[in-house]
C-alpha cells in the first residue's frame, strides 16, 4: 500500500480527523509496513477493533523500521484505540505522536484535547484532568476544556478542588463583562453546599438570582443567608431586611428579633419603623402575644423621643472619636429623622474617618440613600459593596431588588 493510500485511509476515520503533514520523498512504507496496516484499516473500516490492533501490532513488529514507518504505525493505533475506546493505548500512542517532530503544532494540541475529551468520556476523571492540566499549561485556556476540568472534580467528589476552577472561571467571565453559564453557578451552589462553604454557596445562588432571576434562586439564596455562619451580628439585621424586601419575613418573631436588634445597635426608629411594617402586614398586633408587642412598641416610641433629644450630642461625642463607627450610626439616625442630606453627609464623614468594615459601612449607607429616597445613588453604592462576610451579597440582592422595580 503506497504512503499516499495509507494516509488517505487514516484521514477516513472520523475519530482521527487530523491534520497530517504531507509525506516527504523519502517517506515511504515498506512492503511487510505497507500490507499490516491495510489490513489493520480493512478491520477499523468493519468495526473490528481486535483484529485491527493485531495488525498494527504485526506492523510494529517488522524490523529495521524507519522513523516515517514507525510514526505512522502509532497514527494508525491511535486511530483504532481510539475508536476502539482503549484510552490507555490512544493516549499513549497520542503521546508518541504529541512527542514526534513530525506533528504539527497545531495538531498536538488537537490530539491534546482529545487526550482529555476521550478521558472524561470514559469517566476516568482523573485522568482527564490531568490531559486537561497538561493542555491548560501547553496551550492556554479553553472554555469547554476548563468546563470538564470543573466537573471531573466535581463527579469525583473532589469538591474543593471544584470550587477552586468554578471561583476563577467565574470571575474571569464576570470580569470579562460574560455571563456565566447556570450550569456552572449551579455546580458551583452544589460544590459548596457538599462541603458546608456557606459563603460561597450563598454567593452561588446570588449570581444565579442576578444573571437567571428564577424565583427558587431567590429561595434558596435567602436560606443561604439565614443558615450562613459567618454572617456576623453586624449583618443579622440587614439580612433580615433583604428578606422582608423580598417577601420573605411572615412570622411575629422575625419582626420582634429585627426590632430588638436595631434598638441594640442604636438605631430606634428603624427599629421602630420595621415594627409598624409587621403591624401593617397584620402580622403583629394579633393573638396572645399582642400585649408584649404592644409594650415593646410603646418603648421604642420613647426611645425614639430620647434620641431625637440627644442626637446632637451624640454628634458631637462621636466626632471626638478615633474612628467614624458611631458617627455612622448617628448619621444613620438622622436620616430616619428626615434630615436626610445632614446624615448622609455624616456618614461619608464616618466612612472617610475609618470605620471597623468598610464595605458594611457601604451597605449601610447604600441602605440610608435609599431610605432618603436616593435610589439610583443606592443602587450605586450597593455596587461598589465588596469582601467575604456576605456584605457583598446582601447588597447584590438589594441591586437586584431594586432594578426589578424600575
Amino acid at each position: 500500500m503506497s504512503s499516499r493510500l495509507l494516509r488517505v485511509a487514516l484521514f477516513a476515520s472520523a475519530a482521527f480527523a487530523f491534520s497530517y503533514p504531507a509525506a516527504q520523498a523519502e517517506d515511504v512504507l515498506g512492503a511487510d509496513v505497507g500490507k499490516a496496516l491495510q489490513q489493520a484499516q480493512s478491520a477499523l473500516s468493519a468495526h473490528d477493533y481486535t483484529k485491527a490492533m493485531a495488525a498494527v501490532n504485526a506492523a510494529d513488529a517488522v524490523k529495521g523500521k524507519s522513523d516515517y514507518e514507525s510514526y505512522t504505525i502509532t497514527q494508525m493505533r491511535a486511530a483504532v484505540a481510539t475508536q476502539g475506546g482503549q484510552l490507555g493505548e490512544a493516549t499513549a500512542a497520542y503521546d508518541k505522536l504529541i512527542a514526534s517532530p513530525r506533528t504539527p503544532t497545531e495538531t498536538k494540541h488537537q490530539m491534546l484535547m482529545s487526550e482529555a475529551t476521550m478521558a472524561y468520556t470514559a469517566k476516568n476523571y482523573p485522568s482527564a484532568i490531568k490531559a486537561i492540566q497538561r493542555y491548560q499549561k501547553e496551550v492556554g485556556p479553553n472554555a469547554t476544556l476548563d468546563t470538564l476540568l470543573a466537573q471531573s472534580y466535581y463527579l469525583q467528589k473532589d469538591y474543593p478542588n471544584s470550587i477552586r476552577v468554578l471561583k476563577q472561571q467565574i470571575e474571569q467571565e464576570i470580569k470579562a463583562k460574560k455571563t456565566p453559564p447556570e450550569s456552572q453557578l449551579q455546580m458551583l451552589g452544589a460544590s459548596a453546599t457538599a462541603v458546608k462553604d456557606s459563603a460561597t454557596s450563598t454567593h452561588a445562588y446570588v449570581l444565579l438570582a442576578t444573571y437567571y432571576p428564577k424565583k427558587e434562586y431567590w429561595a434558596l439564596l435567602l436560606h443561604e443567608l439565614i443558615v450562613n455562619p459567618r454572617i456576623p451580628p453586624s449583618l443579622q439585621l440587614d439580612v433580615y431586611r433583604i428578606r422582608l424586601a423580598a417577601g420573605n419575613v411572615s412570622q411575629a418573631r422575625d419582626f420582634m428579633d429585627m426590632t430588638e436588634i436595631a434598638m441594640q445597635a442604636g438605631m430606634p426608629q428603624l427599629a421602630l419603623d420595621l415594627m409598624n411594617q409587621g403591624y401593617q402586614a397584620n402580622v403583629l398586633g394579633q393573638g396572645a402575644e399582642a400585649p408584649r408587642q404592644a409594650r415593646l412598641k410603646a418603648m421604642v416610641e420613647k426611645t425614639v423621643a430620647d434620641k431625637k433629644a440627644s442626637i446632637a450630642a451624640d454628634e458631637a461625642a462621636a466626632l471626638k472619636q478615633k474612628t467614624g463607627d458611631d458617627l455612622l450610626t448617628v448619621g444613620y439616625n438622622y436620616v430616619t429623622f428626615g434630615q436626610a442630606d445632614k446624615g448622609l453627609g455624616l456618614m461619608q464623614q464616618a466612612m472617610t474617618k475609618g470605620v471597623t468594615d468598610m464595605n458594611v459601612a457601604r451597605l449601610h449607607y447604600g441602605l440610608a440613600q435609599l431610605a432618603a429616597g436616593k435610589k439610583a445613588d443606592a443602587i450605586a453604592t450597593f455596587k461598589t459593596v465588596d469582601g467575604e462576610t456576605g456584605a457583598q451579597d446582601i447588597a447584590q440582592l438589594w441591586v437586584l431588588k431594586l432594578s426589578a422595580a424600575k
